[in-house]
């Protein structure tokens, strides 16, 4: 059993590990991208190096409701996290955010396809899937599901 806490605190530590989510606009069903998460010391905040050739920058617009899809590496921890994308225009951001993976997708950081997008999630919900041998027998004999993994989901702040 899990609370609310314990479930941000599992997300960030999974987010972290492996920042990669399916990132849509709010009222775009089916329209998400995989993107990489870049990170400050923020865990309200991160980016995201995008081209604005794409499919994705040309749904973009600025102050645009968004949401994240993610699904942990070990696939025990799920969530949608909601927020707002705007552009980022600190170049000095760019230079601190700025890799060698990054950097394989654009001809350098003046490429005038380059985006930067913020995302500042405001809601998330969170699912953890860390059923145990114990839980299995309980749900095999007759246990509820429901009851079982009812701890295992939370609606939180970001």
């Amino acid at each position: 059993m899990s609370d609310d806490k314990e479930l941000r605190a599992k997300f960030w530590t999974a987010f972290k590990e492996h920042p990669l989510v399916m990132m849509g606009m709010a009222n775009e069903a089916g329209a998400s991208r995989p993107m990489t998460a870049q990170f400050q010391d923020s865990r309200h905040s991160w980016w995201y190096f995008t081209t604005k050739n794409g499919e994705f920058f040309k749904r973009f617009t600025e102050d645009h409701r968004a949401v994240a899809t993610y699904c942990a590496r070990d696939h025990r921890l799920f969530a949608t996290v909601a927020g707002k994308l705007t552009l980022e225009t600190d170049t000095a951001l760019l230079d601190r955010l700025w890799n060698r993976y990054v950097e394989a997708w654009f001809d350098g950081k003046q490429d005038p396809n380059l985006a930067l997008l913020r995302f500042d999630a405001d809601a998330a919900e969170i699912w953890l899937n860390e059923t145990s041998l114990l839980t299995g027998v309980k749900l095999l004999l007759g246990a509820d599901p429901k009851r079982e993994f009812a701890n295992d989901v939370a609606k939180v702040a970001m």
